[in-house]
């Protein structure tokens, strides 16, 4: 399909599979209700310079997405549906600027860009986590919102105004996800000279990128300055060094081999680069002489291999690399016709066994037994994911990837939403309880609360963090009438809980102080 239609399609079918996929999945734990826990507090607190969660300074990341949550609450009032819309809508939006660098790129390509925005939604890491509240997806905007400013900035006559707006995408990228922007964008900004439509003299583009980084740390300047003298002084240790550098130096969570994205490089194709005539044609293709594919190598080749020499990595770190990936296509994709997706299609044809023994009782399931009931949902499942593997085999290119990893989300979120997934991972049973004795005093038995309940209990004061004897007596005296909340298998307490609640696939308790028995 390579007409106008193309990028309204692909961004409709987008926001169609995660709106369904919202009301069938729930929030994610730990990261997706602790975000909206920090945008719930954000709300109630009116201070939008300094974040917090659990109502303690929370450094770990940038305002940026809990001010977009938040502007949607400012229209919609506070609501979990409304919230978690902010990722599918800038899944939209990356789609569209994909297409725009597309045209930017190919000008003389009719339905380019709407084959790259095909190709994006096409990536089933993409269209996950553009249905996720997380800052991966946000930041794939400012990336491109960067690389089209790039682009303008190496045409003949181009005077400031790209870099102005290139400046403006690393202060977005900053205030979304920190400094990790420059890992993106800096790489392609310093070998533009290389892809720019127009050739560029290595002064003018000093000149030219001085001024952008300047104007984008003016811009981030506004709210920097600001909230490191509210913050205090361990919040500015936090967000000048500890989320940036630290993070690069010597990983406080997620450490992985240099391999791991080398490992991944499957997953993150999956199903658009699964296509052996886009493979034959990339082997084939004359890649130098193309300055669209020497851009998209430059960004994706050196971020991965950034990513790759630094101690912490996510699959999802990438993702603001998956655009390369979908303009590759969308290139190659001229030579490549209506291309196959036969290998695609045989792992979804084994997915769908698989499926069919589990739900027949064939496959033993283990823990993952409780989570899938009724089982029934299972063949169902199969079923459906057959569907999707046979329609592939009849709607090729571009539109049968799409179809492929969309399907994929769909059928995902319809077997949690089905089963018992969604109640067990679901952080409200645990919040309707806990939220009428919020007066009396919350504890959660250990250490590493993530504020998991804060935003679904709509929570108006911290839960206590009891990590040792001492102070989980210490606690009980003060609130002699309080719940404590922990796993069932992590409990120092010597009085049975009041309640028991599945979460997470484990057996969580509640307790009452006033029920614990005096010496």
């Amino acid at each position: 399909m390579r007409s106008g239609f193309s990028v309204p399609l692909a961004m409709a079918c987008l926001l169609l599979t995660a709106a369904l996929g919202l009301a069938l999945r729930p929030l994610t734990p730990i990261d997706e209700t602790r975000y909206l826990a920090v945008a719930w507090e954000m709300y109630q607190s009116g201070n939008w310079l300094v974040p917090t969660k659990n109502f303690a300074v929370y450094s770990d990341k940038p305002p940026m997405l809990f001010w977009l949550v938040n502007l949607v609450w400012l229209v919609t009032g506070v609501s979990e549906f409304a919230a978690r819309m902010v990722g599918p809508v800038l899944g939209c939006v990356a789609l569209w600027l994909t297409s725009v660098l597309g045209r930017r790129l190919w000008p003389d390509m009719r339905g380019i860009g709407g084959d790259a925005a095909l190709a994006l939604a096409g990536l089933v890491v993409f269209a996950l986590s553009s249905s996720l509240t997380m800052f991966d997806v946000p930041l794939t905007v400012c990336v491109l919102l960067g690389l089209i400013a790039l682009s303008d900035a190496g045409q003949e006559g181009a005077g400031r105004r790209p870099w102005v707006v290139f400046g403006l995408a690393i202060a977005l990228g900053v205030l979304t996800k920190g400094p990790v922007i420059l890992f993106h964008l800096l790489p392609a900004a310093i070998f533009l000279p290389v892809w720019g439509a127009d050739p560029m003299g290595w002064r003018r583009l000093a000149r030219g990128l001085g001024f952008g980084l300047l104007s984008g740390l003016g811009l981030i300047a506004l709210w920097l300055v600001p909230a490191a003298i509210l913050g205090g002084p361990e919040y500015r240790a936090a967000i000048l060094w500890h989320q940036s550098a630290g993070r690069l130096t010597e990983s406080f969570a997620h450490a992985r081999p240099w391999w791991f994205y080398l490992a991944l490089v499957p997953a993150l194709g999956f199903p658009l680069f699964w296509s052996p005539a886009l493979l034959r044609a990339g082997f084939t293709f004359g890649w130098r002489a193309d300055r669209g594919l020497r851009l998209c190598l430059i960004w994706a080749g050196t971020a991965a291999i950034l990513f790759s020499l630094t101690s912490g990595k996510q699959i999802h770190y990438l993702v603001p690399e998956l655009p390369a990936l979908a303009l590759i296509a969308a290139r190659l994709g001229r030579d490549a016709g209506r291309f196959r997706l036969v290998p695609a299609q045989l792992l979804l044809g084994l997915l769908a066994l698989a499926g069919l023994a589990a739900g027949l009782g064939l496959l033993p399931l283990h823990r993952m037994q409780a989570l899938l009931q009724p089982g029934y949902m299972l063949i169902l499942w199969a079923a459906l994911i057959g569907g999707i593997c046979l329609l592939a085999g009849r709607i090729r290119g571009f539109e049968g990837v799409m179809l492929i990893s969309l399907g994929l989300l769909l059928a995902g979120n319809l077997l949690i939403g089905t089963t018992q997934t969604a109640r067990i991972f679901s952080t409200h049973p645990i919040a309707t309880r806990i939220a009428p004795q919020q007066a009396e005093g919350l504890a959660f038995l250990g250490s590493r609360y993530h504020a998991e309940f804060n935003f679904a209990a709509r929570l108006t004061a911290p839960v206590a963090q009891l990590a040792d004897a001492p102070a989980i007596a210490g606690w009980l005296k003060q609130h002699p009438n309080g719940l404590l909340i922990g796993r069932m298998d992590q409990s120092p307490l010597p009085w049975p809980p009041r309640e028991l609640v599945t979460f997470r696939n484990r057996e969580w308790g509640l307790w009452s102080a006033a029920d614990q028995k005096e010496p």
